[in-house]
């Protein structure tokens, strides 16, 4: 790092769990964000500040007037840009050292799969099921740890899972039956529950990089923010999962 890198982290640097050598790791680190709304905008902010050295941004969408009441990423001139190129120069203003990578598409498949191999964390911060269970049998086949996130309403949820055999992933929570998409176009959301969920989110993909701390893995956290009342639930691996069942990984 030069002069101009220990002052910029110098906040980080101060704190003895983290030092000189975990800011050295979220440098060398490249994180994987899967969708630049709500959550994805602090994600993508805090990430980039925090020096994050590479980041991997996937989107297909455009800015819209109805995203700016939450996705802070984006701005007003910016209606009809892609999302990804809009939170490309919000991050560049912000930490020009961060190698920002946009990716205007939907991964899936192969793609999926090399993207999240090549990254140290993944940031699920998409809207819909389908991308969901995508990223999370991606991440598990590669045993890449995966951020978790989730708002509606006045509701939300976080949880980290390591892509580790034995431990839970985020198929165990969900079935694909019965499931139904939430979307805030459709129910709303109150604009600071995307931040308070996209802050944490990148707190814990800074924690598995630089290994400090301890994350939510296996912990599910419930945010009911009308009454501002959080519950913890211990999460245990499904023996019956599609993804990480015993009789998938044998």
């Amino acid at each position: 790092m030069d002069d101009d890198a220990l002052l910029r982290y110098s906040r980080q640097i101060l704190l003895p769990e983290l030092s000189v050598e975990g800011q050295q790791r979220l440098l060398d680190a490249r994180a994987l964000v899967i969708g630049l709304g709500g959550l994805g905008s602090p994600v993508a902010m805090y990430l980039g500040a925090a020096g994050v050295g590479t980041l991997h941004l996937v989107d297909d969408d455009e800015v819209d007037l109805s995203n700016l009441q939450r996705q802070v990423i984006h701005t007003t001139d910016r209606i009809g840009m892609s999302k990804v190129e809009s939170a490309a120069l919000t991050l560049n203003g912000l930490n020009p050292s961060t190698h920002v990578l946009p990716s205007k598409q939907r991964l899936s498949g192969d793609t999926l799969h090399e993207a999240v191999a090549a990254a140290d964390v993944v940031l699920d911060c998409s809207d819909n099921f389908d991308t969901r269970f995508a990223v999370n049998a991606a991440c598990h086949d590669t045993q890449t740890p995966l951020v978790s996130g989730a708002a509606i309403r006045w509701d939300a949820q976080i949880s980290v899972f390591s892509g580790k055999p034995g431990e839970p992933c985020y198929r165990c929570l969900y079935t694909e039956d019965g499931e139904q998409d939430l979307r805030c176009s459709e129910n709303g959301v109150i604009a600071p529950l995307v931040g308070i969920i996209g802050a944490m989110q990148a707190l814990e993909a800074i924690k598995l990089i630089t290994g400090v701390g301890e994350t939510l893995t296996g912990r599910l956290l419930i945010l009911d923010a009308l009454r501002m009342q959080w519950r913890e639930l211990r999460l245990r691996a499904d023996p019956n999962c599609p993804v990480c069942g015993q009789q998938h990984t044998a």
